[in-house]
């Protein structure tokens, strides 16, 4: 068949690479002047820095499996770390090797920052979470759903991975889809709630590799060319083809498929996103305590997390700071969030030499906002036209983990017809 896959990124490279696996002619079609979607690196300059600062966890077994068949080698790539969220000044909760329920108890009982009363009542937590199947009331926010914790476990605890995974603050995220992502990253098995950090440029990670990989099966890859219409038949742009993917983002993706599908259309461009604000900051000499350090988040302090990027074995001496449901930062201007990141990492850690920001980065439309019954369009658009990204209805949040599951299943579903 002949095949179009509409956008580059992450889930178009899935959804592509399966086509091709399958000995389907595949045609790949990215505005873009490279492939990586919101996962790539910048173009220009030495070392290479990305776009945002990302992470994977051991539970994205297809992200890891398609790294692998095209080329990427996982094992070298990513740092694999046991999941710990190190504070600047003290160790936060870390989780022992081993399966992983006894490990989560362990780590929990031994956590002694904690009173026995808060460690208590988040195995009792659990444990009620476990036995209801890791669902829950689809209305409900996270922050009703662990009203009943003591603050100290929201704060250190929830908090921090709510933010991480779903990109969205407790208050207006989806219980049921944090769930999710509790029970596969810490009760699925041994490794799945590993850290897999980046120690290549995200281009490295997938997007390169991936490309080489299309290439080599003479895939068409057309960069910088963006479709103006989508027909029925259909068509791209006049051209015929036996199916289309739509990979692109979803306002792109509603903005084509209207004229053909306008219910999906109007559930594709209703959906709000949240931004991620990366700053870049550079200190001669300097090391953080851990490969990635969890900050607490306060009204003049935006960051979350912190990474060093010499300890994964990019340029010493320098440093990624996250902040994620970045919204009101980027109201103020990337010039005030800039330098609110530098102020904090000057209060909360310890430096060899005063730190300089060497680039402060916005993803305005990083990720959906993941919030409580949110209604996601469907995989299916049209007669012969899927949809593929992060944003399609899933289980999952907007991760790099939900656009590889997404395009492969878009691929899958041009395959059965």
């Amino acid at each position: 068949m002949k095949i179009a896959v509409v956008g580059g990124g992450w889930a178009g490279l899935a959804a592509a690479v399966t086509l091709s696996q399958a000995g389907q002619q595949v045609s790949l079609f990215e505005m873009a002047g490279q492939p990586g979607g919101r996962a790539r690196s910048l173009g220009g300059g030495e070392p290479r820095l990305d776009n945002g600062q990302h992470i994977l966890i051991g539970a994205y077994r297809e992200s890891l499996d398609l790294m692998r068949q095209v080329g990427a080698r996982p094992d070298e790539r990513l740092l694999r770390l046991p999941l710990r969220l190190r504070y600047p000044q003290h160790e936060g909760l870390r989780l022992p090797p081993g399966p992983p329920l006894p490990a989560f108890a362990r780590a929990v009982l031994g956590y002694g920052a904690w009173p026995w009363r808060a460690r208590l009542a988040l195995l009792r937590a659990s444990l009620g979470w476990t036995l209801s199947g890791f669902d829950c009331d689809p209305r409900l926010s996270v922050d009703a759903l662990c009203q009943a914790l003591p603050a100290a476990v929201r704060q250190e605890l929830i908090d921090p991975l709510c933010v991480a995974a779903l990109n969205t603050p407790a208050r207006e995220a989806s219980a049921q889809v944090f769930l999710r992502v509790l029970r596969d990253a810490l009760f699925s098995g041994p490794g799945s709630a590993d850290l897999l950090l980046p120690r290549r440029p995200l281009s490295e990670l997938l997007a390169e590799p991936a490309t080489a990989w299309l290439e080599a099966r003479d895939a068409t890859l057309h960069w910088q060319r963006r479709i103006s219409r989508l027909e029925a038949g259909p068509r791209l742009d006049g051209e015929a083809f036996d199916a289309v993917i739509l990979a692109c983002s979803a306002g792109e993706a509603a903005r084509l498929a209207a004229p053909l599908a306008p219910d999906w259309a109007a559930r594709a461009a209703a959906l709000r996103f949240e931004p991620i604000v990366t700053v870049y900051l550079e200190s001669p000499g300097s090391a953080l305590p851990a490969p990635m350090v969890a900050l607490h988040e306060r009204a003049e302090q935006p960051a979350q997390f912190a990474f060093d990027l010499g300890q994964l074995g990019h340029a010493p001496g320098r440093f990624a700071f996250v902040i994620s449901g970045a919204a009101p930062w980027v109201a103020r201007g990337l010039e005030a969030t800039g330098a609110a990141v530098l102020a904090q990492a000057q209060a909360a850690l310890a430096w060899r030499s005063p730190p300089t920001m060497l680039r402060c980065l916005a993803e305005k439309r990083a990720t959906f906002a993941c919030t409580p019954g949110l209604q996601r369009p469907a995989t299916a658009v049209a007669p012969g036209i899927w949809a593929a990204g992060d944003y399609v209805d899933s289980p999952y949040p907007a991760t790099l983990e939900g656009a590889v599951r997404s395009g492969r299943a878009a691929a899958q579903a041009v395959l059965a017809g």
